[in-house]
């Protein structure tokens, strides 16, 4: 692996636990370990597996007006959003695209956002562009990122903060771990129930060793993370949104805030509310959709998609097996005439028709904690 690439606190650990490393978002990061990405992913649905994602993205906004200044850049309410509660949110375009999706958690005297790594440089430029002036911008630049993520992982934290037990999904606290400060949110990527810690950079290695010594834990690289994402219909960002492509194209609505859409107490006043909000009302020309291939081959992103007359109607953004499935799973962008649940379309994959159905995401339930 090349010097060029950043390392995150784990790099040498990862080494240690035999990781196969690759380049992800300018970073050397594990895509799986000796066990391999079928044996992680289902570990992670049956017990818990911990997660390297300290190349995310985490930053602070502090000041009395870092939630209406936030919201100019969001359609989210962030002004109503409790202490110690957090959000999933989006960063819109002045037509309406995905600038990055991220996780937006009131920490009491400051606001805490996590932001994709692929995203971070240029999300920090927007932020300082369009707010710097209106609230205080730190970039957490030396804290480390763990998600500990499955069924048990709540059962693996509360031996060492038995406060976790009552936190429920889409919460936040701080908790100590051997004496060690984390900023903890009841949230992952998964679909399944478990934690983000945020901790200082020259503490994660020791808060992951504490974590994997647990004999429920085990490593888990961007692999699995891919395939259990995909079987639980979260999108990820540069495949399954961009800047060219809307929340309601997207089927994000939910993301939505009521207290932002067109009848709401602080509608609009986010970059392309306008775009959003008459998509809301007219409909759009396309969505994102599940999708089932046929048999056992599976369909990558880029796959066009066509209809039974061979006419291109949209086009896969995110595939590949699902080992909780048994079989190909993938998401992707259909014309708006294609999108019920049992349509049958092909996928090109190698000028090679293969088969697909439309089908209800996500493919796994999600079994986040609601308490």
């Amino acid at each position: 692996m090349s010097e060029a690439f950043m390392k995150t606190a784990l790099y040498d650990l990862h080494l240690e636990l035999g990781a196969k490393m690759v380049p992800f978002a300018g970073y050397s990061m594990p895509v799986n370990y000796p066990t391999g990405i079928i044996r992680e992913h289902t570990h992670t649905r049956e017990s818990a597996s911990l997660f390297d994602v300290s190349h995310m993205g985490q930053v602070r906004l502090r000041g009395e007006g870092a939630g209406r200044a936030l919201e100019l850049l969001m359609p989210v309410d962030i002004l109503g959003l409790g202490e110690m509660r957090q959000r999933y949110g989006l960063l819109t375009n002045t037509s309406g695209g995905v600038l990055d999706d991220l996780m937006v958690t009131n920490a009491g005297d400051h606001l805490f956002l996590v932001v994709n790594a692929s995203r971070k440089e240029h999300d920090i430029l927007h932020l300082r562009e369009h707010i710097g002036d209106q609230c205080e911008i730190e970039v957490l630049e030396d804290q480390g990122l763990l998600a500990l993520q499955g069924p048990l992982a709540a059962a693996v934290l509360s031996r060492f903060s038995p406060a976790v037990k009552d936190m429920t999904f889409m919460s936040a606290d701080c908790i100590e771990i051997d004496g060690i400060q984390c900023f903890v949110t009841r949230s992952g990527y998964t679909g399944e129930d478990g934690f983000e810690l945020s901790v200082a950079h020259d503490d994660t290695e020791h808060i992951a060793r504490t974590l994997l010594a647990q004999e429920e834990v085990e490593p888990a690289g961007l692999g699995a993370r891919d395939s259990l994402r995909l079987e639980s219909g979260l999108c990820l960002y540069g495949h399954d949104l961009d800047e060219s492509t809307t929340p309601v194209e997207a089927r994000l609505l939910w993301a939505l805030s009521k207290a932002r859409r067109a009848d709401g107490e602080r509608s609009g006043g986010y970059a392309g509310a306008e775009v959003i909000m008459a998509q809301i009302s007219d409909g759009v020309s396309r969505k994102r959709v599940g999708l089932r291939p046929q048999g056992k081959m599976p369909v990558r992103d880029g796959a066009p998609i066509i209809d039974d007359q061979d006419r291109e109607v949209g086009v896969v953004t995110s595939g590949g097996y699902g080992p909780s499935v048994e079989g190909p799973v993938a998401m992707g962008y259909v014309k708006k005439d294609y999108t019920a649940v049992g349509t049958a379309l092909f996928a090109l994959v190698r000028k090679k028709k293969v088969p697909v159905q439309v089908v209800k995401l996500p493919f796994v339930p999600q079994r986040y904690y609601r308490g």
